[in-house]
């Protein structure tokens, strides 16, 4: 009878599902699956640290539709892609992470001072959607099929699956390798067609019906019907922060999520909601009042039944995929006709408002012109030079709030961050992601300095793998947000009236200087330096066209960098709606 390695299964298991990358360091606790990804035709993408590859999976999922593989090898390499988990996971990321551990037999539970070893089944299965390992070569076939069933059920999110080294790298009787439909679903969720008839029957009904996207329009890529529903309704549409790009923000119907008051006003006016694909969290005010009418009717849909009317109660509850809802719901308004004169004229009305508000954000940070520049400029100018369909990351604390309101939006579905965590250093490895999931298309991700830091090594890995990305690297040396709260609850009516506190009167905030450009130099990538908004321009030129990936490092007024807009409102969402 024929033989093959544990690995070995996993990757032709893996190739049975379509995968063709995998993203990780090679190890020798794993030496069968790397063999076995050969065997295959399955590229393993190397970054220089797990937690990037990590996100370099998942970016390749989000934007993908696909399942995004990582790997870890035993102990330290799983140790180091945790933070990746812990993120992707809460960003509902579809990504199947794959790891070895040491031999059965001296594990789960520790023998005693076993070397490069920790519960990973522990720990992950409290962080991930599943985590289970293989106790013998024969279960491999049979777990790995629940991973996947785990993977494209419910709410996207990381699955886990460890296999011990005696394990990935022993030998056991060649197994048939199945086609996944026959072990788990390979098709959308329709949803009920007599729901769809009901929410067409409301939408219509409604004075003024709003659509609330989530990132379920992200994943199923229902940028288009989307768009097509909104305009059958005259709905304006708002978004989560996980949501934000579902719609394009020069849709006329769009109202960005860098417009707080105006998606107040909005949310406050209509007596209707679609919610798709989000779950109204901490981000979206929990859908209360005062940020939304606490009187309006909920329409919710989700292919995740524990999402439906968790934070606000719902009057229709509709499991299925979006895309197929939409498409079933843009049909069924058709024999509906127009939407009334009196809807069109709220929404205009409303249109007016975001519009006039809009305006008068951008003229108080993109007026003046000094050096070194305020943040606002950075994203503004990068915008009029970058390609549409640029794929845009923000990453840091101040500097993703300046990338969120100043970034526009031209194409859905192009924007990565992580609106749910916050966390700092992911972007690095989403740009590479991206850069390897469209190779053809531009990436650009506005950094901070501090954010930056965390990963600058994977400039290396951009350079090896021919990614273009353009990283502009928001340099103000300080810890922007943590300085500005502490600021804030040390000294409030120094800092509001001087607009900074003294060196001595903030802790741990400054950082020193990195060359960042300088940096990039050292390990083949182009790299440039500004200061003056005029000079940008000509930096992201030279970067796009020096072929290879560019770091152009910005210094910005460290004191400006700190007023980003919309702070007072994201100190009260972390309170309860109306609490103190």
């Amino acid at each position: 009878m024929a033989k093959m390695t544990g690995g070995g299964m996993v990757a032709a298991m893996l190739a049975a599902e379509g995968v063709d990358r995998v993203f990780g360091l090679p190890d020798g606790s794993y030496q069968g699956l790397i063999d076995g990804l050969d065997a295959n035709g399955i590229r393993l993408i190397t970054p220089r640290h797990e937690s990037a590859g990590f996100h370099m999976a998942a970016a390749y999922a989000r934007l993908t539709g696909k399942v995004g593989v990582a790997i870890a090898s035993n102990g330290p390499g799983v140790a180091n892609a945790l933070p990746g988990v812990a993120v992707e996971n809460a960003e509902g990321n579809r990504v199947l992470f794959i790891t070895s551990s040491r031999r059965f037999g001296i594990t789960y539970p520790d023998r005693g001072g076993t070397y490069q070893y920790f519960d990973h089944i522990g720990v992950i299965g409290s962080m991930a959607k599943w985590s289970a390992s293989a106790a013998s070569i024969g279960r491999i076939p049979e777990l790995l099929h629940t991973a996947f069933r785990k993977t494209f059920s419910g709410r996207p999110g990381v699955v886990h699956f460890d296999v011990p080294e005696s394990i990935m790298n022993g030998k056991g009787p060649e197994v048939a390798v199945r086609k996944p439909s026959t072990y788990r679903r390979t098709v959308p969720i329709d949803p009920d067609p007599a729901l769809v008839e009901k929410a067409a029957d409301m939408l219509v009904a409604a004075d003024l019906p709003i659509i609330h996207a989530g990132g379920g329009v992200i994943h199923s890529h229902a940028f288009a019907e989307l768009a097509s529903v909104a305009e059958a309704l005259q709905s304006p549409v708002t978004t989560s922060w996980s949501g934000s790009g579902s719609i394009a923000h020069t849709d006329p119907l769009a109202w960005p999520i860098s417009g707080i008051e105006a998606n107040n006003e909005v949310r406050n006016r209509a007596g209707l909601v679609l919610v798709l694909g989000s779950r109204l969290g901490e981000t979206d005010w929990w859908g209360k009042a005062p940020n939304w009418n606490p009187d309006q009717q909920v329409i919710q849909v989700d292919t995740d039944e524990a999402s439906l009317g968790l934070n606000k109660p719902v009057d229709l509850s509709i499991v299925g995929d979006v895309r197929l809802f939409l498409g079933a719901l843009a049909e069924a308004l058709e024999a509906r006709g127009e939407p009334t004169a009196a809807r069109k004229t709220i929404v205009k009305e409303l249109q007016d408002s975001r519009d006039q508000k809009a305006k008068k954000l951008h003229d108080k940070y993109l007026s003046e012109k000094a050096v070194p520049m305020g943040t606002a400029h950075v994203p503004t100018i990068a915008r009029e030079i970058f390609a549409d369909d640029t794929i845009f990351i923000a990453d840091g604390g101040n500097t993703a709030v300046w990338g969120a309101f100043f970034w526009e939006v031209r194409e859905p579905g192009t924007t990565l961050g992580t609106p749910h965590f916050g966390h700092l250093g992911a972007g690095v490895g989403q740009a590479l992601g991206a850069a390897e999931a469209y190779p053809d298309r531009q990436v650009c991700c506005i950094i901070g300095d501090g954010a930056f830091g965390m990963h600058p090594q994977e400039i290396e890995t951009a350079v090896r793998n021919g990614y273009k990305v353009v990283f502009i690297v928001i340099s103000d040396r300080q810890w922007g947000m943590v300085k500005m709260s502490q600021s804030v609850a040390r000294h409030p009516v120094k800092m509001v009236v001087k607009k900074r506190l003294d060196a001595d009167e903030t802790t741990g905030t400054d950082l020193g200087e990195i060359a960042y450009d300088a940096l990039a130099r050292s390990m083949g990538a182009h790299g440039e330096r500004v200061a003056d908004p005029d000079q940008l321009p000509g930096a992201i030129e030279r970067s796009l066209g020096s072929g290879t990936c560019a770091v152009i490092h910005v210094d910005v007024d460290p004191q400006k960098h700190l007023w980003a807009p919309g702070l007072l409102h994201f100190k009260k969402m972390h309170l309860e709606p109306g609490g103190k």
